[in-house]
């Protein structure tokens, strides 16, 4: 696996983190597979919502990794529903010390949960404030774990849809892998007005399995840079695809890599100050026409840098190739998938990969990163205090 034998993966305390990273082809298959077997429900439970209000609020919230999967969901949910629904994306780590700003009593609203264990403080916190403040209040918890606080406080509520992702996607790695890519699949196939199944999904699949068959060779000879640092770019939502990319190098080298993300745009507005010959440029490149006039832009003005840059793109494109140190094409040069949402599930698992293998290099334990405890795999020392509307 990623051409670490099973004895490598055990001694380096990696086996939970690659096979979290190698079998989520299978756990996208099994999670849209159930999310066509709930479509009744969710249906029921929706449009029930929906018929009766004229204004709606759709809250896609969670922390960290959780947080970034509604990051990436709400523009796209967005663009479908352009009625009386409103979708956002508000951190719980946000909604709970500003609840003021985030949560309007006089505005229906449905709370989307995002959380792998169910447990974080944050997540519970949020729920209890915003079921306390709104009037018409409604939740969704989309979770990987069916014992969480989260689920076990909604168990018995008619208000509260619970879905959970398929068993294989409770990652027991520290780091959300396919926690996060399974999560993104529930959040979009109960909300889309185009339903998440067929074609689409099985080229996804199959261009993730090629990719995790084929990137251990590129990744081996990426990292053999002199990387001290790590910049994700992208635009939209594969901007908010590079806050995770950035995450999971950040979490898996235990901070000995500095990780930090931006949109193609925004780059040049100071953060371009982190480049130096020890720098690598990962650029999630768009497949639509305009946007990627942009990402194109910036990758020509990094070709004149003395970092490295990598870039993912759809299909192989010799401009791309003349101007990258590494170019890599992810859909196998199959039919194309049509937008950067799907795009979106081929380009972390790059990200994943290259982290992982980053953090054997440094010599640093992929499945336990902290074992000073200085971060946790359920967040902890979080005080919630007691919140009077004033």
């Amino acid at each position: 696996m990623f051409k670490l034998s099973e004895k490598e993966l055990a001694d380096e305390m990696a086996g939970f983190t690659a096979r979290e990273i190698s079998q989520q082809p299978n756990v996208w298959k099994e999670a849209v597979e159930n999310v066509f077997q709930w479509k009744d429900d969710i249906h029921a439970f929706l449009s029930a919502i929906y018929t009766k209000h004229a204004r709606l609020r759709v809250v896609f919230t969670g922390a960290g990794t959780s947080a970034f999967a509604g990051d990436i969901l709400a523009p796209v949910l967005q663009k479908e529903n352009q009625a009386n629904i409103q979708f956002e994306a508000i951190a719980t780590t946000d909604m709970v010390s500003n609840p003021a700003d985030y949560l309007f009593e006089e505005i229906p609203t449905i709370l989307v949960s995002f959380g792998r264990s169910g447990n974080s403080p944050e997540s519970v916190a949020a729920v209890n404030l915003a079921s306390n403040i709104i009037k018409d209040f409604y939740q969704v918890i989309i979770t990987c774990n069916p014992d969480g606080e989260l689920t076990e406080n909604a168990r018995h509520d008619e208000n509260s849809l619970i879905l959970q992702t398929p068993e294989q996607a409770h990652d027991q790695g520290f780091a959300m892998t396919s926690s996060f890519t399974s999560m993104m699949i529930v959040g979009y196939g109960a909300f889309t007005t185009s339903p998440f199944t067929g074609n689409s999904v099985t080229k996804i699949i199959a261009y993730a399995e090629r990719l995790i068959s084929t990137l251990a060779d590129i990744v081996d000879e990426i990292i053999h840079m002199n990387m001290e640092r790590i910049v994700y770019l992208g635009s939209g939502i594969l901007s908010q695809l590079s806050h995770e990319a950035a995450l999971k190098m950040l979490e898996l080298s235990a901070g000995k890599v500095v990780a930090v993300h931006e949109s193609s745009l925004g780059f040049r507005h100071g953060p371009k100050s982190i480049l130096n010959d020890q720098t690598l440029v990962v650029l999630f490149m768009s497949q639509d026409p305009y946007t990627r006039q942009y990402d194109l832009d910036i990758l020509k003005e990094l070709s004149q840098e003395n970092s490295k840059v990598v870039v993912l793109t759809e299909s192989k494109d010799s401009e791309v190739v003349e101007l990258a140190d590494w170019a890599l094409s992810v859909n196998g040069e199959g039919e194309s998938l049509g937008n950067d949402f799907y795009l979106a599930f081929l380009y972390i698992i790059f990200a994943q990969i290259l982290a992982l293998k980053k953090s054997i290099q440094l010599g640093i334990t992929p499945d336990n990163p902290s074992p000073d405890g200085k971060v946790n795999r359920v967040v902890k020392g979080v005080t919630i205090y007691e919140y009077r509307n004033i």
